[in-house]
């Protein structure tokens, strides 16, 4: 799942990216509204946390300009002002949820945590495809009541994967949902991860394909059509 921040507090940019960025996410930083405005109008997230009290272009503006566009990323905005018209404001400019500085990263995170879930599950903590269950909230997978022990990526593609499970995703898509700008991303890592992934989920009844040329797709093994 990938994160944009939009702070232009130095400091508390950089806790809450390494924050999330230790919870699994990955994560783009900006500092002020224009590069958050352009940020979300040429890429796609999962989740934007903006701050009202931006530098050239104030967080009202960016929310406005993001749900023009008809961009549906939920938005969490962050407000040194407890004043009740700021609040009703940015909820009224489409943004989801809010946090008053100071807060405490752990109530970040958990809110963090709820609007990705109701966004990409439909409200759901638990997707489920086959044995495979995945319990988004928990970050947790099992095979029937065994847990498997996954890596942070292999976690992050099997999360895409199951959300789009029946459609092809690819490795463009993969790497976009996984890696920040400024993270290196090796030219085989996402093949690896996948291969990895595979063989850790043989015993669930579902698979991941290589659709050559075009990227992965799961499915569960009884789909697969007969030669």
């Amino acid at each position: 799942m990938r994160i944009l921040i939009a702070e232009d507090d130095p400091v508390l940019a950089d806790g809450l990216t390494r924050s999330l960025r230790n919870s699994e996410y990955a994560v783009d930083c900006v500092h002020d509204g224009s590069a958050a405005d352009h940020a979300l109008s040429s890429q796609t997230y999962d989740l934007a946390i903006i701050d009202l009290g931006m530098p050239r272009i104030d967080g009202f503006e960016v929310i406005k300009r993001l749900r023009r566009r008809a961009a549906t990323p939920p938005v969490l905005i962050l407000t040194a002002h407890d004043a009740l018209q700021q609040r009703v404001r940015g909820l009224d400019l489409g943004a989801d949820d809010y946090m008053t500085k100071p807060f405490e990263l752990p109530e970040l995170e958990a809110r963090v945590r709820a609007l990705i879930r109701r966004s990409a599950s439909g409200g759901n903590t638990l997707i489920i495809n086959g044995k495979l269950h995945l319990d988004v909230t928990g970050r947790r997978v099992t095979v029937g009541d065994r847990p498997l022990d996954l890596s942070a990526r292999e976690l992050g593609v099997l999360e895409v994967l199951m959300l789009r499970s029946g459609r092809v995703v690819s490795k463009d898509q993969l790497a976009e949902k996984l890696y920040g700008w400024d993270e290196d991303v090796g030219a085989n890592a996402i093949e690896v991860c996948v291969h990895r992934l595979r063989k850790k989920i043989e015993p669930s009844g579902v698979e991941i394909r290589t659709i050559r040329g075009l990227g992965y797709l799961m499915e569960k093994n009884q789909d697969k059509p007969k030669a």
